[in-house]
């Protein structure tokens, strides 16, 4: 997944606050595919989120708009942790993981 609007690159986000019981992932989930990300998102044993994000900086902003927009009603988060990973070549979709 190439996009023309910049180099692929891939973070891992811990999101603490409210993000569980609240469609937080299921959310993601669909705005992340709907802009062509790949990667995954799970609850964590400790009440926080984990969510791998691979794409374009042009895509992960997107998505950070979009889950604003949608979440703000239901989910009171912050970013806790933001971790820059290697790219994962062929990884095709993004997926919530249990």
């Amino acid at each position: 997944m190439q996009a023309g609007d910049g180099a692929l690159r891939r973070t891992r986000y811990r999101f603490v606050g409210q993000v569980q019981g609240v469609g937080f992932r299921w959310t993601s989930s669909r705005i992340a595919s709907g802009l062509g990300l790949t990667g995954w998102v799970r609850n964590e044993y400790d009440g926080s989120v984990t969510c791998v994000l691979q794409g374009t900086d042009a895509q992960i902003g997107a998505f950070f708009s979009q889950l604003a927009d949608m979440m703000h009603r239901y989910a009171r988060y912050a970013i806790d942790s933001r971790e820059d990973e290697g790219v994962v070549a062929g990884e095709r979709d993004f997926r919530v993981r249990y």
